[in-house]
């Protein structure tokens, strides 16, 4: 039997519980009225069943990552799991009740990072397929972000192409590092190449950081995971990709940043003058070369943030007058915060109303070609 009929069999036990054929009733019809803005979240979380089976099957080998740590707590909440593999019931009536329009979907942290390369790349196809039919069940209600296996860069590039071209999703998901190494690494860039050439923005989702350094962070104070682990971990990525001079080698790139853009756009002035007055060849590019432009350039450029996880009015104007309204999108991080919280931060946002139309959807619908309501 092959990697991808034995991810689908063993999923047998969660299925029938998890994942409704049919849709509840009522459960497409629009949001109620009364709230202000459409509402597109980009930061939504689901799960398969195989996905969980994956998790299972990593806890007997992989036992000391922080990851498979965690996902073992979250295999014991039967609340989050049974969110996280909804889709047709549940999600919906949660979605209607806040206010949201659309959940752009995204196969949950560390997607299909933890196993090996042939285990992730089928659990891509899988993922991408299920996403794809979960997509024309609820055509106005989900869009979503495609995985793909990093663990073998050929492959991956392959299932980009697919993904975007043949299952019309609508842009990508990558879980920061894999096996401890990350994307500026040159062995990576035929996902660059790929994304690319399909005109499909990266979302860099969080995740722990790999060990040692998530053992500092968990070992005596417990700052793995949202609360400091993730967006130290994802932060470092994306500077990474900064300095190597990704961007120049790809100047059409676009990378999308969770959680008020994981701090990067709070420490813009500081890491411009760092890399101008920092010693001669202190910080190397891929390329040996300096890079062609500041560093905050890139970040107003080529990354987009997402509110997910950080309603706070404050960071929110903050980032407006750092990045402007087209490149902040809404989301909220479903299911791990909550969506009512997050639609009506968005519905008060102290910002120009152009503004805000942009930021709660207007942008996903541009950056993740969304279909826009009507």
């Amino acid at each position: 039997m092959d990697r991808r009929k034995f991810l689908e069999s063993s999923s047998a036990l969660l299925s029938a519980a998890a994942l409704g054929a049919a849709a509840a009733p009522g459960a497409d019809a629009a949001p109620a009225p009364g709230r202000k803005y459409r509402l597109v979240a980009t930061e939504e979380a689901f799960s398969i069943p195989e996905q969980v089976e994956v998790f299972q099957q990593c806890k007997k080998t992989l036992w000391h990552d922080p990851d498979v740590e965690q996902w073992a707590i979250f295999l014991g909440q039967a609340a989050l799991m049974g969110r996280l593999l909804d889709v047709d019931h549940e999600r919906l009536s949660i979605m209607d009740k806040a206010g949201v329009d659309v959940h752009v979907l995204s196969l949950t942290s560390p997607g299909v990072q933890l196993p090996d390369a042939d285990t992730a790349t089928s659990l891509a196809t899988i993922a991408n397929d299920r996403l794809a039919e979960m997509i024309q069940r609820h055509p106005t209600r989900y869009a979503g972000l495609a995985s793909f296996a990093p663990q073998d860069p050929a492959r991956a590039a392959k299932e980009i192409d697919r993904a975007i071209n043949k299952l019309k999703l609508n842009g990508l998901i990558v879980n920061s590092h894999t096996n401890a190494e990350y994307l500026d690494d040159r062995k990576f860039w035929p996902i660059f190449e790929a994304a690319t050439a399909v005109d499909a923005a990266i979302y860099i989702h969080p995740r722990n950081p790999p060990a040692p350094a998530a053992q500092y962070l968990k070992a005596d104070v417990n700052l793995w995971a949202a609360i400091w682990g993730y967006q130290q971990e994802t932060g470092l990525h994306a500077m990474r990709l900064i300095i190597s001079g990704i961007f120049d080698e790809f100047p059409k790139l676009k990378i999308v940043l969770g959680h008020a853009g994981e701090a990067v756009p709070y420490w813009l002035y500081r890491m411009d003058y760092m890399y101008a007055n920092a010693a001669a060849g202190i910080y190397k590019s891929v390329s040996g070369r300096k890079l062609k432009r500041k560093p905050s350039d890139y970040v107003k450029d080529n990354f987009y943030i997402t509110t997910s996880g950080m309603n706070d009015h404050a960071v929110l104007r903050y980032n407006h007058g750092v990045l402007g309204p087209d490149h902040i999108l809404f989301a909220i991080d479903y299911p791990y915060q909550e969506s009512v919280e997050a639609a009506n931060f968005m519905n008060a946002a102290p910002l120009p109303e152009a503004d805000v139309e942009k930021i709660a959807h207007g942008n996903a619908e541009k950056i993740f070609r969304v279909k826009p309501a009507g």
